[in-house]
């Protein structure tokens, strides 16, 4: 019988494709979310999708779920995809069973998303980063951005580029609001070419690395299609990823960075979950094993893209390949538009931005949670 893979954030085309390398592996992957998650429920190669209760709004019945789907799938391998990595960390270490979950230790992974931290983080690693102050009042905020010069203005938790300010004038400056609660970070600006790289990671060394540019995003800054990089620039970021994960231990580590004129990787942010990265592996078998910790798996040297997003514009064959279908499989592009127009309809229907609005329910706000948080009592 094949181990079985608990791939969470179904909603995301990432955990799509992870779900496919782990099933080309021999394993057998089952999905889940919170939310309906049609672009995998309605994939045929993909697996089984279960649904647990939001995080955020249903925090005790989240646990319970996450905790009966444990019980009876007895998964070699719980693979977060999405913000409900932070959740899922803080409900292991609680029940411990951190050894299931693909992602570092709680703190570890805080360390890696806040901007602040990992900046620090970086600069204690040797690692290239641009100076980066954090604000909790808009007095010291506004000081920073006067002494900067040209900078990026962004909160400490943000995600997808949300309300991030890049060289904004003294009015916008001003308009920012910090707290104790909801701190903002201050960063130099640095002008070059923007590039992402994925890395999936176990014992501290890195099985599976991809390395891209995208000329096509979303108004949130989400990537729509994924350019492989060359070396050598793919070789400095492939080196950053090896730092970064001999610190993490295992899990995946996602940045954003900037190459300067100079050639030089300034590093920028860090998402520890899974991007767009993951699509230019093809959804290998080679992948499904790096995943388990089992092989180390290479990229495709072609562009891919979230079809459906580029379908109709001009240039969208440059794009490359769809990686949302499949042979045989087709449904999940209609599963994606589906999931889309849901998410359009939350977004109207509370006032929320469409990137707020689809990730409302798995959001992380770095507040630490206590044990008490999983129970009804």
């Amino acid at each position: 019988m094949a181990e079985r893979v608990l791939v969470t954030g179904a909603r995301s085309a990432a955990a799509l494709d992870i779900a496919r390398s782990l099933r080309a592996a021999g394993l057998e992957p089952h999905l889940a979310d919170c939310s309906p998650a049609r672009l995998a429920g309605w994939s045929r190669t993909a697996g089984p999708v279960h649904r647990y209760g939001s995080p955020v709004l249903s925090p005790a019945d989240f646990a319970a779920d996450i905790r009966i789907g444990l019980d009876r799938l007895r998964p070699a391998r719980v693979i977060p995809t999405c913000e409900e990595v932070f959740h899922l960390a803080a409900l292991a270490e609680t029940d411990g069973w951190t050894t299931l979950l693909y992602a570092p230790p709680m703190e570890r992974l805080a360390t890696l998303h806040a901007k602040d931290r990992f900046a620090g983080l970086c600069k204690n690693l040797g690692l290239r980063v641009p100076e980066t102050t954090v604000a909790t009042d808009a007095e010291s905020l506004r000081k920073a951005a006067r002494r900067m010069g040209d900078v990026v203005l962004k909160p400490v938790w943000s995600r997808f580029g949300a309300r991030t300010l890049i060289s904004p004038d003294a009015t916008a400056v001003a308009a920012v609001a910090p707290s104790e609660d909801q701190p903002w970070v201050v960063q130099h600006r640095i002008r070059g070419d923007d590039v992402s790289f994925w890395a999936a990671c176990d014992d501290g060394r890195v099985n599976a690395f991809s390395a891209y540019g995208s000329d096509r995003r979303s108004r949130g800054g989400a990537a729509l299609a994924f350019r492989p990089l060359a070396s050598p620039v793919s070789d400095r970021l492939r080196s950053v990823a090896a730092t970064l994960a001999a610190w993490a231990g295992k899990g995946q580590i996602s940045c954003d960075a900037v190459i300067d004129a100079e050639g030089r990787a300034w590093l920028i942010e860090c998402n520890p979950r899974a991007t767009s990265g993951v699509h230019l592996f093809d959804r290998s078998e080679a992948l499904g094993r790096a995943l388990m910790g089992l092989d180390r798996a290479e990229p495709v040297d072609e562009p891919r893209c979230l079809g459906p997003t580029v379908w109709g514009r001009r240039g969208a064959r440059r794009a490359g390949r769809d990686v949302l279908s499949a042979p045989g499989d087709p449904w999940p592009v209609v599963g994606a538009l589906a999931d889309a127009a849901g998410f359009t309809l939350a977004s109207w229907r509370t006032g929320r931005t469409l990137t707020e609005a689809m990730t409302a329910d798995i959001e992380w706000n770095g507040r630490a949670l206590e044990p008490d948080r999983w129970s009804r009592t």
